[in-house]
């Protein structure tokens, strides 16, 4: 076994909302270590959402992870919704002034965390196994995982969850403790990727 790393924040899930929290932490003088199960490039390749809503580009922006953001976006101040056989344009700027949506792929997001973590010298530990949270009522809360083929441990003051609703910190949460917040939609939707100009 490994000498035990010493964290203020042990943080599980290298997607945006780990790699984010790890950034924010940092700008306020906190430390955290990141724990991925996947590679680099896998998690900086896998493609998910691709639209912001302003205030997670106005995060990221204040953040300083925004600038290629900003360059790369497409920003779009209203969409066009089409049925019963007209358009229907909603128009952001009028309905809600100075908010916009911007597409910019999730997986470049990341890209943008994951360099700016690194040039604060952030630790970021990929491809890591076997994460088990240990001791997460108490008040010295541990992470055990393999790295490299060497069982670690984390010892921190807090461990933050970011690894999705499949992940293993879910199921360590004690009965009762755990609270579902859910919204049922009536409705799908359908995304279509095609090499064209932008609609609008």
């Amino acid at each position: 076994m490994g000498t035990p790393v010493r964290t203020q924040v042990a943080i599980v899930g290298a997607g945006p909302a780990g790699l984010l929290l790890s950034h924010l932490l940092h700008l306020r003088g906190i430390e955290s270590v990141v724990l991925e199960a996947r590679s680099r490039e896998y998690v900086e390749h896998r493609v998910r959402a691709g639209v912001l809503e302003q205030g997670t580009v106005d995060t990221l922006v204040s953040s300083g992870a925004g600038e290629r953001l900003l360059r790369e976006g497409l920003v779009h101040h209203g969409i066009e919704l089409r049925f019963g056989g007209q358009r229907h344009r909603i128009a952001f700027e009028k309905l809600v002034p100075g908010r916009a949506i911007t597409v910019y792929g999730q997986q470049e997001v990341v890209k943008d965390l994951i360099a700016a973590r690194l040039a604060a010298d952030g630790q970021i530990l990929f491809e890591v196994d076997d994460v088990v949270p240990e001791g997460i009522e108490g008040p010295h809360p541990e992470v055990w995982f393999t790295h490299r083929a060497q069982r670690r441990v984390i010892q921190a003051d807090f461990v933050a969850g970011c690894d999705g609703f499949h992940g293993v910190c879910r199921d360590v949460i004690p009965p009762g403790v755990l609270q579902f917040f859910d919204k049922e939609y009536p409705f799908g939707w359908l995304g279509v990727l095609a090499a064209v100009a932008p609609r609008s």
